[in-house]
């Protein structure tokens, strides 16, 4: 096979060379003391049937939080992956544009990201194209005019970078260029590091974001374990889709935590306008499309302290009471202020973007996924509450906790279609001389004996109660 064109690489790769004899024929005596190689996966899923084993080990509610939040979260080798990944973009594009940038973005560095998550990158290539030029300087850098139609010039870029990237990096392959979205993007897979990579372009609002929740998780230990057991549990009602469409995102549901943590009696999270007022100046940060992104990016210095003490069990059965009785149909969420405010709009779900106010972040969600999720954190609040940990003489089989709320699946699942179903049977028909059979039963077809035995006793007892008070009538 004839090699390709050399490119510069960060990924070390060596080939495997001939072994001398001697050593084989050692290696062979000592096979048996050969030492094993202490490795770490970076990538690797947890699978159903061990995070249960795991679960079912825990001494409580509290203990399974804490277990699912270790197991699943990205570790530390899985974040290395990713800003190799990261670092191998911007190498291979400097050598032309070399301000050139990278940023990671989203679940892999804001710290909700669970292994096995894909890398969200923004590339700039230009990246101190807004810092102050010296006047004096008779040095400039060469450029060319630009499009003026701003997203057709992304478009363009991202389409040459695509190509740079099938054709030379090594690794990359399945590229995917999905320019006519509302936002260009470009979608590929890196088989050295098993990873799913989308990039795109300009987009400095995404880092920002990440920013402010890895802000958020650091403020107390107890946000980030409460919002990856949220999150798992929505994944397992079938309440998120990896999929796009009109069901709740992952990034929603966070925000429903956050501002959940807002709203306790004891605050645990302060609103997003304490993080602005205590900004500093070296924390303003301005995006080209002029949307101010400055807040605090030292937590050190926030004059926030929550005196909040409830454990995570308690914080879980609470999310799911509080969100039981919200009032979707007349409320919005805001996390700037820390309270709801009126709905802008008519969306089920509105949920204010903490960094775009003019943005509703869940503006996709539509009004019978917003009923199913009423229904299901109903639903867990019922399934926590009779599925207690089971004592000593109950064994140890039965499921309980997080595992009775993972375990409803997707297909037993109570969806608003069922209350909105037509009837099994007309209430007219039920007093109807039509409907009886020459046998004195009913002639209706029922698909369920039960019910046809049930309406035949109501029918029976009914016209007992209209005999009566009919022969009442003639006796006066």
């Amino acid at each position: 096979e004839k090699p390709g064109v050399r490119a510069r690489s960060i990924f070390l790769w060596f080939r495997a060379g001939p072994r001398p004899k001697l050593a084989v024929k050692e290696a062979k005596a000592k096979d048996e003391k050969k030492a094993k190689l202490n490795s770490v996966e970076g990538s690797r899923i947890v699978g159903d049937g061990e995070l249960k084993e795991l679960l079912m080990s825990a001494e409580s509610i509290e203990d399974q939080i804490r277990i699912l939040h270790g197991a699943t979260c990205l570790n530390d080798l899985g974040k290395r992956l990713r800003f190799l990944a990261v670092r191998q973009v911007e190498s291979s594009l400097q050598g032309m544009f070399p301000q050139a940038l990278a940023y990671p973005f989203g679940s892999s560095v804001n710290g909700y990201g669970k292994m096995g998550c894909d890398l969200d990158l923004i590339l700039d290539l230009d990246s101190e194209a807004g810092a102050k030029q010296n006047p004096d300087s008779r040095l400039v850098f060469h450029t060319k005019a630009t499009n003026p139609n701003e997203r057709t010039q992304v478009q363009r870029q991202l389409e040459s970078i695509g190509d740079v990237l099938q054709l030379f990096l090594p690794g990359v392959n399945s590229v995917r260029r999905i320019l006519k979205a509302r936002v260009p993007i470009i979608k590929y897979h890196h088989e050295h590091l098993d990873l799913e990579i989308d990039l795109t372009m300009n987009n400095m609002t995404g880092v920002y974001m990440s920013e402010l929740l890895y802000l958020f998780g650091q403020i107390d230990d107890r946000v980030q374990p409460l919002t990856f057991c949220v999150r798992k549990w929505a994944q397992a009602v079938g309440l998120t889709n990896y999929a796009p469409g009109y069901w709740i995102t992952n990034f929603s549901l966070t925000m429903l935590v956050m501002y959940f943590l807002q709203q306790l009696k004891e605050p645990i999270l302060p609103p997003i306008n304490k993080l602005v007022q205590n900004a500093a100046p070296t924390d303003l940060r301005i995006t080209d499309s002029q949307i101010s992104c400055s807040f605090l990016r030292d937590i050190t210095r926030l004059d926030f302290r929550s005196t909040n003490r409830s454990s995570l069990e308690e914080l879980l059965l609470q999310f799911f009471e509080f969100y039981s009785h919200f009032d979707f149909n007349q409320r919005a969420i805001s996390l700037n202020v820390g309270s709801s405010i009126l709905k802008p709009d008519h969306s089920p779900m509105y949920i204010v973007n903490p960094l775009e106010t003019t943005l509703n972040v869940s503006k996709n969600v539509n009004l019978e996924e917003t009923e199913l999720f009423r229904i299901q954190v109903r639903n867990a609040l019922w399934l926590l509450d009779t599925h207690e940990k089971p004592t000593a003489t109950e064994g140890i089989a039965t499921e309980w906790g997080l595992i009775s709320l993972f375990g409803n699946k997707v297909k037993d699942r109570i969806t608003p279609q069922m209350f909105f179903t037509k009837r099994l049977v007309n209430v007219k028909d039920i007093f109807d001389d039509e409907s009886m059979a020459p046998n004195g039963e009913l002639a209706l077809d029922y698909k369920n004996k039960m019910v046809r035995h049930q309406v035949a006793s109501i029918q029976k007892a009914t016209r007992q109660e209209i005999n009566k008070l009919a022969a009442g009538t003639t006796t006066t």
